[in-house]
């Protein structure tokens, strides 16, 4: 009888438990808290050593953030990038992260006291050397192909990698991007509204080609034993990007939240990125990194617009993308 009062009363006790932890509120894109993101890996990690409950909210991160204002429940927000802090950061809402961000390993210098790097890639298109034999060999090529090839790409009003699309073709071709767009219009199949229906179109065999990232082929490599999807790598360079996180000024849980930003580029948490977020690292030395990603091609020139220059650009750019593709 005894055992079974002190049975149930430990039943009873643990739920109570699991509320009494403090909730670490993450905003997030919808991919992050997918069972193959990183979400699930990120959150089990954290978990294990702080004694708290870290809940992901998914969604359209800045938009959501930027209409709650300081009323938000965000205590950290996760994914932004840096075609988008301009606007983040003129809200007000952030604290600085206290991170020190002198090694890191990206392909350029990183200074921001706000926002912090847990991961880069660079933009690609991506193919499968299967169906399609000749891939463009530069951007120029790819503007010059014949019209049958098909592209998929994103919209740049809705998907990060969209946006980072404009801003490529801006960094390559400057002036004359209008005329760029002028040629690529043709071969693009659709525009979706993010990257993952794009990218299925791709694996469905839709399409010939996918706006995604360098380091896309890892996943089919090192989850499938599949070889033949591959990054076009152009002479004129690949635009960056970088996935950041920053602690929202106004938390509830302002030391678990500084907690989470101080776990970010450790070992334990970067070591989940390559192969769970399918990205480069942001700390981590490359003789760490998994042998699929260092494998990859990498681009020899990188291309990069800070928050400024990507905020003056964006509608600019927006304007010409969309001349190109309401005619």
């Amino acid at each position: 009888m005894r055992l079974a009062v002190l049975s149930f009363a430990l039943l009873a006790a643990a739920p109570a438990a699991a509320q009494d932890r403090p909730v670490l509120t993450v905003y997030a894109g919808d991919y992050i808290a997918s069972e193959w993101g990183p979400g699930p890996r990120i959150e089990e990690g954290f978990e294990a050593f702080c004694d708290c409950d870290l809940q992901f909210v998914t969604g359209d991160i800045l938009p959501r953030i930027l209409m709650e204002g300081e009323r938000t429940r965000a205590d950290i927000v996760f994914g932004l990038n840096t075609d988008v802090t301009a606007r983040a950061r003129d809200s007000g809402l952030f604290a600085p992260h206290g991170q020190d961000t002198s090694d890191l390993s990206l392909p350029i210098d990183w200074t921001d006291d706000i926002f912090l790097p847990y991961n880069w890639g660079e933009t690609a298109f991506v193919y499968d050397e299967t169906r399609l034999e000749n891939p463009p060999a530069s951007f120029d090529e790819l503007l010059d192909a014949p019209d049958d090839l098909k592209l998929v790409i994103q919209d740049p009003r809705a998907s990060i990698s969209g946006l980072a699309l404009l801003l490529w073709v801006k960094a390559v071709y400057g002036d004359q991007a209008p005329q760029a767009w002028e040629k690529l219009a043709p071969k693009v199949l659709t525009v979706t509204k993010g990257w993952s229906e794009s990218y299925g179109m791709f694996t469905d065999g839709e399409a010939d080609m996918v706006l995604s990232y360098t380091t896309s082929p890892a996943y089919h490599i090192a989850a499938e034993d599949d070889l033949t999807k591959k990054a076009a790598i152009f002479p004129e360079g690949h635009y960056f990007m970088a996935e950041l996180a920053a602690q929202v000024k106004g938390s509830d849980q302002p030391e678990l939240a500084q907690q989470f930003m101080d776990w970010i580029l450790t070992p334990d948490f970067q070591k989940t990125i390559p192969l769970a977020n399918w990205s480069m690292p942001a700390k981590l030395p490359r003789d760490d990194w998994p042998q699929v990603m260092r494998d990859l091609p990498r681009p020899d020139k990188t291309l990069f617009y800070d928050e400024t220059e990507a905020e003056a650009l964006r509608q600019p750019a927006l304007d010409e993308w969309l001349h190109a593709f309401t005619r």
